[in-house]
């Protein structure tokens, strides 16, 4: 710092010693000239005495340059402080909003989790009933020998349950003659069409598919005609 504040006034030391030169320089021509208007050379001499007044010494430029020294490094302290203090927040807003989201991302998977629970527990709350027609018929299995009415009430759980599964959204895919389509088909193999207008079409049907509210949860398992 001391070498700037010394350099510094070294360049100012320069710059007066050019600036008194020149003036010198240009006394030298007015005093040739003086024989024209007396007067001047006088004033010369006033301006000259003011302008080497207004010199300053080595002293006061070193002082002039460290007051300014001072200034840019209380700016530049400043500017670092404000940095921090700008950081600081920042760092304190990210470390909120993380925290806000791992409490957020937390939450919805325990919904997620309860939502799931919720809709297993109502399907197996809507089963139970079908569950206890079955159990009866396995009673009855072992103390009848009506075969007529075990079928009517086999036929009765059979269409008690389907209604229940409709009820929860299930809906049978419909395949046999329909034309073979990988998005609701899954080919088992190809067979000889009976009829020509059968060429590519499903003749036959091995396993049901299924939609879950208009979306496929399980592909029917197909022949299809060749």
């Amino acid at each position: 710092m001391r070498f700037w504040q010394l350099y510094c006034a070294s360049l100012l030391m320069d710059f007066w010693k050019r600036k008194k030169r020149s003036f010198m320089e240009n006394k030298d021509i007015l005093d040739e000239q003086s024989s024209v208007n007396t007067e001047q050379p006088d004033n010369v001499t006033e301006e000259t005495t003011a302008a080497e007044s207004n010199t300053p010494t080595t002293d006061e430029a070193v002082t002039i340059n460290g007051g300014m020294a001072e200034e840019a490094q209380s700016d530049e302290a400043s500017a670092s402080d404000a940095t921090a203090r700008e950081l600081a927040e920042l760092k304190d807003k990210y470390v909120r909003l993380y925290a806000d989201f791992e409490n957020f991302r937390r939450r919805t998977a325990k919904e997620k989790l309860d939502l799931i629970g919720d809709a297993n527990k109502g399907l197996l709350l809507a089963l139970l009933p079908v569950v206890d027609d079955f159990e009866r018929a396995m009673q009855s299995l072992e103390t009848t020998s009506d075969v007529a009415a075990l079928k009517e009430g086999i036929s009765l759980i059979y269409n008690k349950l389907y209604k229940t599964l409709e009820s929860k959204g299930l809906k049978p895919m419909t395949s046999k003659g329909e034309p073979f389509d990988a998005d609701l088909h899954e080919s088992v193999t190809q067979f000889p069409a009976p009829s020509e207008d059968l060429k590519g079409k499903v003749i036959d049907e091995i396993e049901k598919g299924y939609y879950l509210n208009d979306k496929v949860i399980r592909f029917a398992k197909v022949i299809i005609g060749s």
